[in-house]
């Protein structure tokens, strides 16, 4: 066991985490050189197109080091806000990290946070600074925020390249020397974390563990302790660049187990594998329960379809632990599911994956976050979709989740930015000047109104350079009110969101007009309304397509092109009483992408 080291590579997004894991794969010629390709960890088409990891890969390679061979796990982590979930997972299975910062961007915000995330589980933190190699890069000044951060040496940050594959040597003598080996009984009760797993469709599921105590062989049996399902070990091995199947596998180790599981449910990530004969007397401490920050719904487009989505959710659910769902009805839409997601682009992706993966064609709702609505009879209901919004007459006062966000960005933007804060409602909580023009700000944000562009909005602003962080704080009394959009006097529960009621107004007009443009014509005019209980805040008309009815009529008199127009506005009018308004899915989209 002292010959095991398992450690993850936490960075902010695009600090070369992912190159920098090529190249250490390269190095211990664990992959061959015909093989290797950029970003070889992240497998997913997305991941390639978009450049950023989404789930955390595990690899094992083998290095030697002063003539003793060392068997190293690395787990690369994505480095977006929205996946910090398969982060903490990743840090959970380590006793190390390496804590990699971009030389020329220096310290950001999500940097800080994975550094927080490791600290929590006592781990030890290499600090490498990377693309040392580029024109931009500021290594001294760069150098002194880590050290003010970690609190370590100078001379214990590592330089790096991996693009040039500068300073790679040094990384992994560093982590042989630095990181603990894992402790664990290997003659031990079996106790094993699982913290990843797959669908595979031959095989069934692929469950990825790590051996805290004890150990597994090929035919064991084997049981679940959260869910108490009990399975055989068909077959157990390491991941290497290909599954590699072993014997057994011992305490300190990470490996993966096939027992031909097939329903997606009996899996859940951070249980404990144990034996059936010699259970282990508890479950080792997993990670806390994920907490979905946006909700929305996810509808097939043919209702017929439902089951197969419910399907393709399982699976997916099981590749991505912190997809949290539930069945809904929509009287617009009709059967679909209630989604929790991280954030937009966490949304952004299962929609698309769903798409990809398991070629469904799915429509989204309005993502709105969760509120606590207090009755007048003093209960509390939970809402996290319009549809579940009580009377108002029964409404005794609501309140919004908020968020501490951090902002660190250049401090020629800190004007904007805390217009753009104050625009959404945040009360500013500090300024701190990292360096002469670092800035970090801290906000007291309401989550409803992060959820739809602040991100997108936050970057523009500052070119890019802002980074954003946040945790949830709690709940505070808002007035919010639930707006509803009607189509002839119809409302559409789809469209409906809950706001805030002084942004009511606004957001109502601006919908009403987007839907204006979205809408195609009918035969009958469409009447577009916004409305808060019984009062219509907004309305928009989209008028209809009509015949020349007056085209045959030349000369004549004016009674007889009357008699003809109001015949023709009989028949619009009962029209508009028996046709309905087939709505776009583009409609739905342009809620989500509403423009201030």
């Amino acid at each position: 066991m002292e010959n095991i080291r398992n450690f993850c590579i936490i960075a902010h997004i695009d600090h070369g985490k992912s190159t920098l894991a090529d190249r250490l794969l390269e190095f211990t010629q664990t992959v061959k050189k015909r093989d290797m390709q950029a970003q070889l960890l992240d497998d997913m088409d997305l991941e390639r197109e978009r450049g950023i990891t989404i789930k955390s890969h595990a690899i094992q390679m083998d290095y030697v080091y002063k003539d003793k061979k060392y068997v190293l796990n690395l787990i690369d982590t994505p480095g977006h806000v929205d996946f910090s979930y398969e982060v903490s997972r990743s840090i959970a299975a380590c006793e190390g990290a390496l804590l990699i910062v971009d030389a020329a961007q220096g310290i950001e915000a999500q940097t800080i946070s994975n550094l927080y995330l490791a600290l929590g589980q006592d781990l030890e933190i290499i600090p490498v600074l990377n693309k040392i190699d580029l024109p931009g890069a500021m290594i001294e000044e760069v150098s002194d925020q880590i050290v003010d951060l970690i609190g370590c040496k100078r001379e214990e940050i590592i330089h790096a390249s991996g693009k040039e594959g500068i300073g790679i040597g040094d990384i992994l003598a560093a982590i042989v020397e630095r990181i603990p080996a894992p402790e664990g009984d290997p003659k031990g009760e079996l106790q094993a974390l699982i913290f990843d797993s797959v669908f595979n469709s031959f095989r069934g599921i692929e469950v990825i563990f790590r051996v805290y105590n004890g150990q597994i062989n090929k035919g064991d049996k084997i049981k679940f302790m959260n869910t108490g399902k009990q399975y055989e070990a068909d077959e157990v091995g390491v991941l290497r660049l290909d599954k590699e199947p072993r014997p057994y596998i011992s305490a300190g180790d990470v490996g993966y187990i096939i027992s031909g599981i097939k329903e997606a449910r009996e899996v859940k990530v951070g249980d404990t594998l144990t034996h059936v004969d010699r259970p282990a007397k508890e479950a080792i401490r997993g990670f806390e329960d994920v907490k979905p920050m946006v909700f929305a719904g996810i509808y097939p487009v043919e209702t017929s379809e439902f089951e197969e989505l419910r399907a393709s959710m399982e699976k997916l659910q099981l590749n991505d632990a912190s997809l949290v769902w539930e069945p809904e009805t929509s009287a617009a839409l009709g059967f679909g599911f209630r989604c929790g997601f991280l954030g937009m682009l966490h949304m952004e992706i299962v929609q698309e994956r769903l798409e990809r993966e398991f070629d469904m064609t799915v429509i989204t709702t309005v993502p709105s976050v969760q509120f606590h609505c207090y009755t007048t009879r003093g209960e509390m209901v939970k809402i996290s979709a319009p549809s579940e919004m009580p009377d108002p007459s029964l409404i005794d006062y609501i309140e919004e989740p908020y968020i501490k966000a951090q902002i660190i960005s250049k401090s020629e933007y800190v004007g904007s930015i805390i217009a753009l804060c104050m625009d959404k409602r945040g009360i500013i909580k500090n300024q701190i000047y990292l360096t002469s023009d670092r800035v970090e700000l801290s906000f007291d944000l309401p989550l409803s109104e992060i959820v739809f562009d602040f991100f997108d909005r936050l970057k523009t602003i500052s070119r890019g350079y802002a980074s954003l962080d946040y945790e949830l704080i709690g709940f505070r009394e808002s007035t919010m009110v639930k707006l509803d959009i009607m189509l002839n006097g119809e409302k559409v529960d789809a469209l409906s969101a809950i706001v805030h009621r002084d942004k009511a107004y606004d957001w109502g007009k601006r919908l009403c007009e987007k839907l204006r443009e979205l809408l195609p014509r009918q035969m009958f005019e469409i009447a577009i309304q916004a409305a808060i209980g019984q009062k219509i805040i907004a309305r928009e008309t989209v008028k209809a397509m009509r015949k020349n009815v007056l085209a045959k009529c030349y000369g004549g008199d004016i009674s007889r092109k009357r008699k003809l127009l109001e015949k023709q506005k009989k028949g619009k009018k009962r029209m508009r009483q028996v046709g309905n308004v087939e709505i776009p899915q583009e409609a739905f989209m342009a809620v989500l992408k509403l423009e201030s």
